[in-house]
């Protein structure tokens, strides 16, 4: 045969394996993918990356298994789809596991491909976004899969806080297999698709008697509402891939880059004559504190985060004058915004996660203080919220706040207070700070007067009204420069972003120390 014979015959045989490749678990598979209603791995890959941007790596290995049958069943990548490609024009990296191959199980060249990937997003300063649909640990491989998983719990845990991470659970993960998505920085789900579970309900059955569906146990709604494990939940897997696509567009590369900047259309001196008016005469009467974060940001857009779970505070991202800032706020539509357990571990977490990427915090403050109750004494609510008072204690980001109404006891210095090192603290006119609410603090500072008066309610009223004018309002704080400024709730935004764009390059560092030991 010539050389020209011999050349073509070898591109014709990398054709033929690269189709092969491409074919997953096959045709029959592929179909009962489809019918299930899900995507395979490969069109997910094409909805979440730019149009022909995708590079594939590792197509063309084997399992090595050899036991059980598995020396007759050899399918080229083996159970997950890796590379790179890019989002929105920048880099990323990505694995998809593929269900349509011996159910997306883990074996030891599965875990082998998604930790190259994730080294190189790594060492490349990229995000990793994992799409996540396995059955779990190929069993006939047995103690190789296991050390699979602790593997990729190696990279989660080094990449942690040097590229995002990001987990889209577009079908099952049991046992092991839900602590690599729990170890990344953000998880989406779609419903009746995404479940997260330790043991499934068959063992559940079994060992407690109680009888609970795959879904009720651990799909998008149980971890979005419930658990607070899942960050995001959407009813399709198109929406969902492009919400990761936008949530990718507000966050760094990597650790070493400053937060994200777009073209601004929004002028950043506007002012809005509405939030004046915003915050009610009644002071026990709630707002919707997203109408301030809307009104405030750049065109309108707050992507929230945990936006079903803990809606007592709010999380998410923002841009103002273009750049991307973490949004943190009370919620005084719901529980009066007061701070729990859980609103206390969601709003750490997220601080964390924008101090370890350089995001800008800004803070909307309205707290009456710490859930009071013997249900959140006993779960650990002194503990929980101590992360809180870590998490922004510990940020070296600039941190704005800005008080709207009220900020009592311990709350208000949990919340970016200037003596956890917040960089400007502004308030409206509205604002109070104190150990606590006017009437509980006449209640114990004067009893015995109002007990003695002619008039114990009239009494009450007058000492209320002085309470409030001497020691709670906003001016009383600023004497003592820990307000720097009241304003206008209108230039609330110019006011910020003059702020921001002050403390661009803030630098402030920790005094060495290998890491912190926060109250997990």
């Amino acid at each position: 045969m010539t050389s020209d014979g011999t050349t073509k015959q070898k591109r014709d045989e990398l054709l033929r394996k690269r189709e092969e490749s491409q074919q997953g678990g096959g045709p029959r598979r592929i179909d009962a993918q489809h019918k299930r209603g899900k995507f395979t791995a490969r069109e997910r890959l094409g909805m979440l990356l730019d149009q022909d941007s995708f590079e594939e790596l590792d197509p063309f290995v084997l399992h090595r298994s050899t036991d059980f049958g598995l020396e007759k069943q050899k399918y080229l990548g083996d159970a997950v789809v890796t590379g790179y490609g890019t989002v929105n024009g920048k880099l990323v990296f990505v694995y998809a596991q593929d269900f349509t191959v011996f159910g997306g199980s883990l074996s030891e060249v599965v875990a082998n491909k998604i930790c190259k990937v994730m080294d190189m997003a790594i060492e490349s300063g990229a995000p990793v976004v994992g799409l996540i649909d396995s059955g779990g640990a190929r069993i006939q491989e047995g103690i190789d899969s296991l050390g699979g998983y602790g593997s990729i719990f190696n990279r989660n845990v080094m990449a942690s806080g040097v590229v995002p991470q990001i987990s889209v659970m577009l079908g099952p993960a049991a046992g092991g297999a839900t602590y690599s998505p729990a170890l990344t920085d953000f998880i989406f789900m779609v419903r009746g698709l995404g479940q997260m579970y330790i043991t499934g309900p068959d063992v559940i059955k079994a060992v407690t008697a109680e009888d609970v569906s795959h879904e009720d146990l651990g799909g998008a709604d149980a971890h979005t509402r419930k658990s607070g494990v899942a960050h995001f939940s959407e009813e399709s897997e198109e929406e969902c891939l492009e919400k990761v696509r936008k949530l990718l567009s507000f966050l760094p590369q990597n650790n070493m880059e400053n937060s994200t900047t777009a073209v601004n259309t929004d002028n950043p001196d506007r002012v809005d004559e509405d939030l004046n008016d915003i915050i009610p005469d009644n002071p026990n009467e709630p707002y919707d504190m997203l109408n301030v974060i809307h009104t405030v940001v750049d065109n309108n857009d707050f992507l929230q985060v945990h936006a079903n779970f803990a809606g007592n505070i709010l999380v998410g991202f923002s841009r103002m004058d273009g750049n991307t800032v973490g949004i943190v706020a009370q919620q005084p539509d719901q529980f009066a915004g007061v701070l729990d357990i859980d609103a206390s571990v969601k709003a750490a977490r997220f601080v964390r996660f924008c101090d370890a990427f350089n995001i800008p915090i800004v803070t909307f403050i309205d707290v009456p203080g710490f859930m009071p109750g013997t249900s959140q004494e006993h779960a650990g609510i002194i503990r929980h919220g101590a992360k809180l008072i870590f998490a922004y204690a510990e940020a070296t980001v600039p941190k704005i706040s800005v008080l709207t109404r009220k900020a009592y006891g311990g709350a208000y210095i949990v919340m970016s207070s200037k003596t956890l090192k917040g960089d400007i603290n502004y308030s409206w006119p509205t604002g109070q700070i104190a150990v606590m609410g006017a009437e509980g603090a006449v209640n114990i500072i004067h009893r015995s007067r109002i007990n003695d008066s002619e008039n114990p309610n009239e009494t009450r009223s007058e000492l209320v009204k002085e309470y409030e004018d001497n020691l709670m309002n906003p001016y009383a704080a600023a004497g003592r420069g820990l307000i720097d400024d009241v304003i206008e709730p209108s230039q609330t935004r110019r006011k910020i972003i003059k702020a921001l764009r002050m403390l661009a390059n803030k630098r402030e560092s920790l005094p060495p120390k290998k890491h912190g030991s926060i109250p997990l």
